[in-house]
């Protein structure tokens, strides 16, 4: 069964693979206009030490 209006390519051959957007089609027209800061800053380093240590927590409740 073929649709009436195809949006996407059909190269894909597969249903799924057709109902999802081609993401290099989509974002080709966009300029990127600034770089990425990549940077680690202290909230990033707390909030991974807060989870570290929650789910250390929390296993440890479990064993004992």
């Amino acid at each position: 069964m073929r649709r009436a209006l195809v949006l996407n390519s059909e190269a894909a051959r597969h249903w799924l693979r057709v109902s999802l957007p081609q993401r290099r089609a989509m974002f080709a027209d966009i300029p990127q206009d600034q770089p990425i800061d990549w940077k680690l800053t202290a909230s990033d380093v707390r909030g991974a030490a807060s989870v570290y240590f929650a789910t250390f927590a929390a296993v440890l409740a479990f064993i004992a």
